[in-house]
């Protein structure tokens, strides 16, 4: 299976930061998760800190406010900095810095227009693609109350849900990992099969306008 990173090594970086720190641990490790980088799992985050309220270390709806909130701090510094990229890659009144086709980023402004509530609450219900959502809402410079809004509409039910699970569950809260391996080994397979397509896509695009005869600089210009 491909995990980033292994799932051992984070499992035991979430272990010991949520022990040592409750819940400002919490709060930093959903902050990061929600970031991306590193990429950390959340399911693994949010079972053992139920099973710490199961415990008694605090209670339920402190750790979920609090996790709601580092989910949503971190989602707002990952839109912030696909944001900033989009100014970096297109500076004013200067050529663009890296290769990226104009009209592929018309393409996601108007999908992010048209779709971008949807978007940002679905996709942080799903493992992985939750992590990097902000990026292109921010690229694509969706309202930031929107973003803030659908986000937290996302990340509630998550949130809550595994909670919950990790309070049912108490010590044996590790017994679903597996099942979310299975579901973050999907999320990834999807991922790179979109990218394939897009790849692919763009590839063809470029091919086909490299081919387009180009006008003479004596050419009548058409009527």
């Amino acid at each position: 299976m491909f995990h980033l990173p292994l799932v051992e090594d984070a499992v035991a970086l979430i272990l010991a930061v949520l022990g040592a720190a409750g819940l400002a641990g919490l709060a930093g490790l959903m902050a990061v998760e929600s970031f991306g980088l590193p990429p950390l799992p959340g399911e693994v985050i949010l079972l053992f800190a139920g099973f710490l309220v199961a415990d008694g270390a605090y209670s339920f709806a402190a750790a979920f406010l609090t996790a709601l909130l580092g989910s949503l701090a971190g989602s707002l510094l990952a839109y912030w900095a696909g944001r900033d990229a989009r100014g970096w890659i297109f500076p004013v009144g200067r050529a663009p810095r890296l290769p990226v086709d104009p009209q592929d980023v018309e393409r996601l402004d108007g999908w992010f227009r048209r779709h971008g509530d949807g978007t940002v609450a679905f996709a942080r219900l799903v493992p992985v693609v939750r992590s990097y959502v902000s990026y292109p809402a921010g690229a694509a410079r969706m309202p930031v109350p929107k973003f803030t809004l659908f986000t937290a509409a996302g990340a509630a039910p998550f949130t809550l849900v595994l909670l919950y699970a990790g309070v049912r569950l108490g010590a044996a809260w590790n017994s679903l990992l597996p099942y979310f391996d299975y579901l973050d080994d999907a999320a990834v397979a999807a991922i790179v099969l979109i990218a394939a397509v897009l790849a692919v896509e763009w590839a063809r695009r470029r091919s086909g306008r490299s081919r387009a005869p180009s006008a003479h600089p004596g050419a009548e210009p058409p009527a």
